[in-house]
């Protein structure tokens, strides 16, 4: 507005000047009177003083004075900044290029029409799908079993044994036996009674394991967060870091993650060579093997608290809504039972990401037969 001013008094200036040549001098004092009670004297001069202004008025550099130019910054507004950009599809952001990255998750905001599952019918805005750099430091991201001698296994050693599918125990090895076949099989006497006889898999270290031994993909148990003498089976997802602050991150062999720390984890002696052989659950094994395929970069969905979603739950899609957002995680309360638990970002029982899992299965077919 100030722009288009300063340019129509320009004008008027210019016209008067023109006008002004043309006149004689007997007219000039007449014309000057005229000038000092018209509107141009409501245009201050930029660099003289009121007593010289008429002065200046008068002489051949009064144009200039005038004309001097004015310029006005105007800051764009967000959404007119955010235009000029060029659009990425929010699925190829890393976490560190996403506007809502941040050390925990708490700010992510999720975007709607610019999800990738808008090719689905989903009833509601779908989350950003982020390829997470989860961290750039190589001690905190290696997936590689290091080359470390094997620690013993011994007769009177206490270990954690397989008791069950998901229930591992404390017990002590009375014998170590060698099948026909060569395998070596471990007989455990439980603490709680009973004895099995296991293979070197299905056995653990009942000490805490040295951090220069632990890496992505590791074979491991977790102390039970419910009951101390109880243990679980789970494969290593996350080592600590600023972005998971400074704990671990296992998949239980039921799909379930849990943060913990360093004492509550324990090495099985003698993993098999592919860890995901000993994972009985075919749909999480398939789902660990893609995670560690992407990793460090694992696919991750940004939800905020109070978000509605649909999850997994007994087999089936139910509604439930966000209550707590933890670096990689989310709790959910399902509304049908009130029912809480932790997720995965990246978990396949998320409506979003099994879709969007699909999608990117399909896209790798489709690119591998071409």
């Amino acid at each position: 507005m100030e722009v288009a001013e300063t340019e129509t008094r320009m004008s008027q200036v210019h016209q008067s000047g023109e006008d002004n040549k043309r006149k004689t001098e007997s007219k000039e004092r007449d014309d000057d009177e005229h000038m000092s009670g018209s509107q141009f004297e409501s245009v201050p001069s930029t660099s003289a003083t009121p007593s010289s202004k008429t002065q200046l008025e008068d002489s051949p550099d009064a144009l200039g004075v005038i004309k001097e130019a004015v310029v006005v910054l105007t800051r764009l507004p967000d959404y007119k900044i955010s235009a000029l950009r060029p659009p990425t599809p929010p699925q190829f952001y890393s976490e560190d290029e996403s506007l809502s990255s941040s050390d925990s998750d708490m700010q992510c905001e999720p975007e709607g029409e610019n999800s990738s599952l808008d090719l689905y019918d989903v009833s509601e805005p779908a989350p950003v799908i982020v390829s997470s750099a989860f961290s750039h430091s190589s001690s905190e991201t290696t997936k590689t079993r290091p080359n470390l001698p094997e620690e013993e296994v011994n007769v009177d050693m206490i270990v954690l044994a397989k008791r069950g599918p998901m229930r591992w125990q404390r017990g002590k090895i009375v014998d170590m036996i060698t099948k026909e076949d060569g395998r070596l099989k471990y007989k455990v006497s439980f603490e709680e009674k009973g004895r099995s006889l296991v293979s070197g898999h299905h056995i653990a270290f009942d000490t805490t394991p040295r951090l220069e031994q632990l890496y992505v993909g590791a074979r491991v148990v977790v102390k039970c967060q419910d009951n101390n003498s109880l243990f679980r089976p789970g494969v290593l997802a996350e080592l600590p870091s600023r972005k998971n602050r400074l704990r671990f991150l296992v998949f239980q062999d039921d799909h379930m993650p849990v943060y913990v720390g360093l004492p509550s984890l324990h090495l099985v002696c003698r993993p098999l060579e592919n860890v995901l052989d000993d994972v009985a659950n075919a749909r999480h094994s398939s789902f660990m093997s893609q995670y560690l395929r992407d990793w460090p970069y694992p696919h991750l969905t940004h939800y905020i608290a109070g978000q509605s979603l649909n999850a997994e739950l007994n087999g089936v899609m139910q509604r439930c809504e966000v209550q707590v957002v933890d670096s990689s995680l989310i709790q959910v309360v399902f509304q049908e039972n009130q029912h809480r638990e932790w997720i995965h970002r990246g978990s396949i029982r998320l409506e979003h990401m099994a879709r969007f899992l699909e999608l990117k299965a399909l896209q790798e077919y489709e690119s591998d037969s071409d």
